[in-house]
């Protein structure tokens, strides 16, 4: 069986946490698009550990992670990322871990032009990461990008860069007068980096397409959400690949499998990380209370997190662009401090109200209608069962249910594996 574990809004809404859990059943978990600009944090009996590129299953030893060929792989990221999770005690081996010899490597040169384009850019910057992706991605549709595999020819790789190297120079030190790169450094830099992953790469896809036939069951992990998706986010201020559902098999490699049961994860507040249009944000003391109660800061960054109510509009927009069929709702126990809980529920556009997510400058001009809802004042977080919860949580469980017409089977009330309570 093919599951999706997906993100429902801009992001950071606690999918790394729910694939963790729900991984138990599954035997391979694959992340199947994005880099390292977006980090899973995960706490279980050995410890807290946050994941940037890394599947979130590569914490229980019995599972098979495969990293796709959607995905864009900084090497050394990814060596210091597997050394870190060594040292907690997560055991990592070709067994267990499968890289795909068709992602491509996210280069030195990627990182440096994406941080001389955003300081270029100043006051009207995307909010990157600056890790590089949008530039890999750039030179991966130009077909200008290394891939995993070629690290297992080194002459074909060096061929490769004489190439790459010379054309990216032309814009690194031409364009934006810096420190150019050299094929020998760059070698050096494949050899170091590169080298102790050779034995994990493989033809994924072929694995996976085995795994199924087989009776298998795969669950493909999503970094970041809907709202952050290249075509169907809330462009420019989205990241540079498919965040989507439908993606899916594609970036896993598997696109002759369909997903049979979609996930969909969102928060039971909304947060966003970097630039653009956000209608629900809260500002202020608001917003520094649900910041510190939450600890909304970026897994992958540290940056605090921006913040704001529970946004039905963006989510109701979310799930049908994800196709979900059940809600997993994270961090319900953040809002037992409120009294009272706004809900997003329209936006106001100029004259006109709207429940539909607009695009462009309606979006950025577009302003929250609120419903506020009673808080239950009191700890949940020991909750483990639907009737264990107070009325106005499951009131308000029911409300977002409601409004954004899709039910809500896992509701996260700790940061703990198993802090969750199944709703049906």
């Amino acid at each position: 069986m093919l599951t999706s574990i997906v993100g429902i809004n801009w992001g950071d809404e606690g999918k790394g946490r729910m694939v963790d859990l729900l991984s138990e059943k599954q035997d391979v978990v694959v992340r199947y698009q994005g880099g390292n600009n977006a980090g899973h944090t995960v706490i279980n009996d050995k410890g807290k550990f946050v994941l940037n590129l890394l599947p979130s299953a590569i914490l229980r030893e019995d599972k098979v992670n495969v990293m796709g060929n959607g995905m864009v792989v900084d090497i050394e990221h990814l060596c210091k990322e597997i050394a870190k999770l060594r040292e907690g005690g997560i055991v990592i081996t070709p067994q267990n871990l499968k890289i795909s010899d068709k992602a491509v490597v996210c280069c030195p040169y990627n990182v440096a032009q994406d941080c001389l384009e955003e300081d270029r850019l100043g006051d009207k910057k995307f909010g990157s990461t600056r890790r590089g992706i949008s530039p890999i991605y750039a030179d991966k549709y130009m077909k200008k990008a290394i891939r995993m595999g070629d690290i297992l020819h080194p002459e074909y790789l060096r061929s490769r860069l004489e190439t790459i190297v010379e054309w990216k120079n032309l814009t690194i030190e031409g364009s934006y007068h810096a420190q150019g790169y050299t094929v020998e450094g760059l070698l050096e830099w494949f050899d170091k980096y590169g080298t102790p992953l050779k034995d994990y790469i493989c033809d994924t896809g072929y694995y996976l397409d085995k795994a199924l036939k087989a009776g298998k069951n795969v669950m493909l992990e999503a970094q970041l959400g809907a709202l952050r998706d290249i075509d169907f986010g809330i462009y420019p201020y989205t990241t540079s690949s498919s965040t989507i559902t439908a993606y899916g098999p594609v970036g896993a490699g598997i696109p002759n499998h369909k997903v049979e049961n979609a996930i969909g994860v969102m928060k039971a507040y909304s947060t966003c990380v970097g630039e653009g249009p956000f209608t629900a944000e809260m500002f202020g003391e608001e917003a520094e209370q649900l910041r510190k109660a939450g600890g909304e800061y970026g897994a992958a960054t540290g940056r605090p997190r921006r913040v704001g109510a529970f946004d039905v509009v963006a989510s109701r927009y979310g799930i049908r662009m994800q196709g979900a069929d059940e809600i997993a709702l994270t961090k319900l126990d953040v809002l037992s401090y409120l009294d009272a809980i706004p809900v997003c529920t329209a936006y106001e556009v100029g004259d006109k109200i709207t429940t539909e997510f607009p695009f462009g400058e309606d979006l950025n001009i577009a302003k929250p209608e609120f419903t506020v809802l009673k808080g239950w004042k009191c700890d949940i977080s020991k909750c483990r069962k639907p009737e264990d919860l107070p009325k106005e949580a499951v009131d308000y469980i029911r409300f977002i249910e409601k409004a954004t017409e899709c039910k809500i089977k896992y509701v996260s009330v700790g940061a703990e594996r198993e802090d969750y309570i199944v709703m049906y």
